[in-house]
Order: structure tokens, then sequence, then C-alpha cells
């Protein structure tokens, strides 16, 4: 094909498109015009909730239950805050308790659980179109009361006064464009009643009964109508991503598994969304708490603020911390006593090597003690080796470097050693907090959670991932892997093999780049090109290239310093450029670093220049207008309209050649993916400063 064609052909495919969906809510709007509103305001629920129709909602009033004849729903809100399907209850003496309603002496759960069935129906078809799963809402409004706002499993309960609030209060977190997508699919999924009565119905006898006792007055003043939708209008915008997905990924959300699941995929393939909405989900539909965890300390805390504001009210039924932080918790719980000191265990491995390394057969090497530290804290520590016997069997992983029989005794000695200055020095390195986790664990098991989902699960290690897994086990939906062994930047791996999980099946591959640009995705491939990596389950891989890369943009721009001076001046100058284009703001700015010093140099180079800053190490995911900074590590789950890459060097970038010592080639492949990630955290921009 000549160049430009397929370029051409999809621009023409995607104007088609709009056209078609242009129409398509053209035609939506016509007719909930003709079937929705005169009708609506005939009900005193429906009266309540009219004032939507001033700020973007359409009400379809009396529809028909999807895959019945006869029985109808009373109103279905299609607007800017989602869907809500709402029945209206004329019920007296209702009392709520125990996760149960009654109406007088009568449990009517099962009746406001029907419900609850038809907003799981609802979702999975609203699916189709991307509408996340957590956008449908069943209310149950009960007629003639107010001051009641309850929760019965996932419906929400309300009186007729509080149901205007109700809704307004979600705000805006669907576009114009999707409410139009999402009311053309609802006007289909939920037709309007319009089959003519039976004939030849034999009628009984009919029972006369009591007038119905009056009701208060529900409808709202002026001033509460208004107070109602400012709340509504005022309520922050939620990221369009949080609503909104492609349709393949509201699908998954809602997939079940019946047993260990993976869902992996290249950079910007949208993962830690689905696994987030993922959370959310089964937070809804199962008992018990979920675990979400993963390797970055930081990363945690950003992604329950996101749940918080996606899903508010499941927020508290999802545990977020990182694996250590779980371990510790765990261990306090217990009674364990553990001395975490970071630069203590660094001294006890200095001791070790002076007494042990520095002039035995590890010496030898041109490897240096860094190598072998990892090859203690990363293979033998990271898989719980027992013994030297053990370690003589282990495939290590990722590591390139192949050592002999006696190489690893000398190994094996030296971690023998630096455990007994560990202990002499009555202190716990970060592998000790797993492994002692894992054997109170074992000890005694740890219930209450019905799901856990590791988050960039390359990182890990098989002691943490053998210690999540023993949480849940084999149940259905219980353990959920999410990564890319390509964005794997710590040495040393794992398999699932070595841990007992067998997937059988249960592999899901997302293809689609929702997130960078074309430019920048090639950009940032040239750093793995040809890059082999141990995946988790076993094999060689070379990585996933999406199938599907719809955005576009400005190319990656590189600039050459001849100094860290000048460094520091072009930083600044690409920092206060990309806050001028329109729609970016400092809080869309990433400047991400290879090491915490050049990141703090980095942060001063641009509070002298007046520019708010946040470190990610501070970072807990609200919503700030600060340029964000901090290491690449920190950075990973996370992305930026714009990425600065300021401290990167001419050898590290491009078709450079990897080195021909093994070990040294292991280091630049890591140190490539962790650009590599760098550069994939970038939506519209990346800028790399190179000294």
């Amino acid at each position: 094909m000549p160049a430009g064609d397929s370029a051409g052909a999809e621009a023409r495919r995607q104007l088609a498109l709009a056209d078609a969906h242009a129409q398509a809510a053209a035609e939506a709007r016509a007719t909930a015009a003709r079937y929705g509103v005169a009708e609506v305001t005939e009900k005193r629920t429906a009266l309540a909730l009219a004032p939507l129709t001033a700020v973007g909602h359409h009400l379809l009033a009396d529809r028909r239950w999807p895959g019945s004849r006869r029985a109808q729903v009373d109103l279905v809100v299609v607007g800017p805050g989602g869907v809500f399907i709402v029945d209206t209850k004329a019920w007296k003496d209702v009392s709520i308790h125990g996760g149960r309603i009654h109406r007088g002496d009568e449990d009517v759960t099962d009746d406001v659980m029907a419900l609850a069935d038809l907003g799981y129906t609802a979702e999975g078809d609203l699916a189709e179109v991307g509408l996340a799963p957590g956008e449908v809402r069943a209310v149950v409004v009960l007629a003639g009361r107010q001051g009641i706002n309850e929760s019965v499993g996932p419906v929400r309960v309300v009186g007729e006064k509080d149901v205007l609030r109700h809704v307004a209060s979600f705000g805006n977190r669907l576009t114009p464009s999707q409410v139009d997508v999402v009311l053309g699919r609802a006007l289909t999924l939920f037709p309007q009643v319009n089959a003519p009565a039976p004939v030849n119905v034999v009628v009984p006898e009919p029972v006369v009964a009591p007038p119905p006792e009056p009701v208060q007055e529900a409808l709202l003043s002026d001033d509460e109508v208004q107070a109602a939708l400012l709340e509504g209008i005022l309520a922050s915008p939620i990221e369009e991503w949080m609503s909104f997905l492609h349709p393949y990924q509201a699908k998954l959300v809602r997939r079940s598994f019946n047993g260990p699941a993976r869902i992996r995929g290249s950079a910007g393939t949208g993962k830690t969304v689905v696994g987030l909405h993922r959370a959310a989900y089964l937070a809804r539909t199962r008992p018990g708490r979920v675990l979400v965890t993963t390797f970055v300390r930081t990363l945690p805390a950003v992604m329950r603020q996101m749940l918080g504001r996606m899903a508010p009210d499941v927020v508290e039924k999802v545990h977020f911390t990182g694996v250590h932080g779980f371990a510790l918790t765990l261990l306090k719980e217990r009674g364990v006593g553990v001395n975490l000191k970071p630069a203590l265990a660094d001294e006890a491995f200095a001791a070790a090597w002076d007494a042990v390394g520095r002039h035995g057969l590890l010496a030898a090497a041109t490897h240096g003690p860094g190598y072998w530290r990892e090859e203690i804290d990363y293979v033998l520590k990271g898989r719980g080796v027992q013994d030297v016997t053990a370690y003589a069997d282990v495939a290590r992983t990722g590591r390139r470097h192949r050592l002999t029989v006696e190489q690893r005794r000398a190994v094996w000695d030296l971690h023998r050693a630096y455990d007994d200055e560990l202990r002499r020095r009555r202190v716990h390195d970060y592998a000790d907090v797993i492994l002692l986790a894992e054997a109170e664990l074992r000890r005694e098991p740890l219930t209450g959670y019905s799901s856990v989902i590791v988050d960039e699960a390359q990182d890990l290690s098989c002691a943490m991932v053998r210690m999540l897994y023993g949480l849940v086990g084999d149940a259905a939906d219980g353990f959920t892997l999410i990564g890319d062994g390509q964005q794997s930047i710590y040495p040393g791996g794992y398999t699932l093999a070595e841990v007992g999980i067998s997937l059988a099946g249960r592999g899901v591959v997302m293809d689609v780049n929702y997130r960078n640009t074309a430019q920048i995705l090639a950009f940032a491939s040239r750093m793995v090109a040809d890059d082999e990596f141990a995946d988790i389950e076993g094999v060689l891989a070379r990585g996933d290239t999406p199938a599907n890369v719809p955005r576009t943009g400005p190319e990656p721009v590189i600039d050459h310093c001849r100094s860290w001076r000048e460094r520091d001046a072009r930083l600044v100058a690409r920092a206060r450029a990309v806050v001028r284009e329109v729609g970016t703001r400092p809080g869309d700015v990433g400047v991400l670093c290879m090491s915490r010093r050049a990141a703090q140099r980095a942060a001063e180079a641009l509070r002298a220049d007046g520019a708010p800053v946040v470190m990610l190490e501070d970072y807990d995911g609200s919503q700030t207008d600060a340029v964000k900074i901090g290491t690449i590590k920190r950075a990973k789950g996370l992305e930026f309209k714009q990425v600065l890459l300021p401290d990167v060097r001419a050898t590290q970038i491009g078709d450079a050649t990897p080195p021909a010592d093994d070990t040294e080639r292991e280091r630049w492949e890591r140190l490539r993916r962790e650009l590599y990630v760098a550069m994939t955290r970038a939506r519209d921009g990346l800028w790399v400063g190179v000294v």
C-alpha cells in the first residue's frame, strides 16, 4: 500500500463512525423526547427528578423490563451521572437493618434484590458500548418519605425528597457524547411499554381496598432543587476512563474466571484501569474484602484515591496496600517482632562480604558485591530457598550469567554469613519481612479476603506471589495477576510453576494501546527492540505488540545538552512550554528520573523558577496543580499528559549496542526497560534531556 494510504483510510473510517454516532444520537434524543418527558412528569418520583432534564439527563418512564412481557420499570435515568434504574414503592412502616429491608413484619428484601438483578443485566448490556459496570445504579424510592439514604445490597434506598439530590450528587461522569451513546443503547434495552390489553380475560370479583392513607407532599421547593443541582454541577469531574471504557475492557471487568487468572499486555493497554474497575466490581458482587497490592509502595494510595472518586460506595471494601506493607501489618497484628532497618542490613552485608566474599571465589568474578547481593535478595531469599542442595536446582529466572556448582556454594556461604550478621545485629531486610509473613500465614491462615488483585505482578518475588496466592488459593475470581514482563525492572524473577499456580487457559491479552500516541510508542519501543525476557509463565518472550494504536501526536523531543546546568535550563523551559498548551496543567506533567538524587535536582530547578512541585513519594493520588517529580520506579502504574526525562545519557537511548558481558547486558537491558516504562507513561508529549 502506498505511503499514507492506511492513515487516510483510518481517518475516513473514524469520520464515518463519528457521523454514524451523531445520527444515532440525534435519533436517540428524538425518541427520548417522544417517549419520555410528557408521561414522566405525571408521576411523583419523575416530577421530583424532572429538574435534571435541564442539566443533560434523560428520563425514560414506564419501560419494559428486559426479558419480560409484562413487568415494567418505573423510570430509567440516563445522564452525566450515569444510569439509574428507579423503582418507587408506596410502602409504609419500612425498616432496614442487617442489610435487609422489612415492610412491617414482612421481609421484602427479595423484592428489592430483583431490582439489583435488573441492574446486573443492564450493566452487562451497556458494557457492549463501553459503560463501566459501576455506572449502573439501582435505586428504590420510598414514596412520600424523606431523610432516607440506606443500602440493601447493591440497591440504594432513598426517600422521595432525597432522590434528586442522590442522582445529582454523582456530577459529570459521562460526557455529552457518551450520554448519547448510552441513551441509544438504553432505549433498545428498555423499550416503551405499549402492548395492547389482553382480550377475553376473565375478571375475578374485585376486592375493595380501603382508601390509601394520604402521603406528605414530597415535591421540592425551588431553593431545594437549585441546591441539589448546584451540588452536582460543583462535583469534581472524574477522569473519563473511570466511567467509560472500551467495550472489551468493560466486558473483561465483569468476566468470571474459575481459578487464578492473568491479564497482560504492553504498556498503555489499560491493565491497571481494568484491575481497578474489577476490584470495584468484585467488591460489589462478592462477600468479603478485595485486596489490591503491588510492589511500588506509594501506588496503592494513589489507586485508593482513584477508586474513591470512581466508586465511593465500595471503596471501604477494597484494601489497598503495598506487598511489604501488607506483610508488616500482618506481623504486627500477630505479635511477630520485626526490626526492618535497610541501612543496618547494608552494613550486615558489607561485613559478610568482608568476612566471606572479598577474598573468595566470588571476588574473582568481575561482577562486584552488588551482583551477589541481588542474587541473595531475589533468587535465594526471594524464593525462600532452604538449603544449598535446593539452590543447586534453582533455574535463576531472569539472570543471564550462569553459575558453576562451586560458585553457587560460595553464594550460599555468603548468604549464611549475611543472615548471621543480620541476626547478630537483630535486624531484618525486606526479604525477611515477606518470609516471616509467609510462615505466619502457614501457621494460621488469614480469612476475610474474597479476591486478591496483584498489579505490576512481574516485579514481585516468588515468595511474595506465593504468600498472596495463599490467601485465596484457586477460588473462582480469587487471584488475578496483572502485568507485563516487558516492564520488569528488577533483577531475578519467578515462574508461576514455582508457585504452584496453573492458569489453565485463564490468561487474557490486551492489545490496544489507549494511552500513548503512535509516535511516543514507536520511540519508546526502540528501548526494548529484540529484548528477550523470562516471562512468569515460564517461557522466553519478546513482549506483546499492540494490535492498534489509535492516537497520534507530535514526535518526541530529544534535547542534547553540553552540561547539567544547560540541561536544567532546558528542563525548566520545556515545563513552561507544555503547561501553556490547551488542556494541560502543571499537575498533568511528570518529571521522571533514574535516581532520587536526579529527581531532587530537577525539583530544585523547577522550584527556583517558581513552579509548584510535588514529589511522587509524597503523592497520594489527590488532584493537584503541581508538577509531579520522582524516580521512574515511583511512576509505575501512573500516567501523565507530558513526560520529561531529564537525566538520560546518550549511550542509554536509541539503537545502542548491548554489552558483550552477560552480567553487564542484564543490567543494560533492565535500564532500557526502565526507560521504556518512563517513556510509555506519556499520553501526549515526551521530552528527553540528554547530557
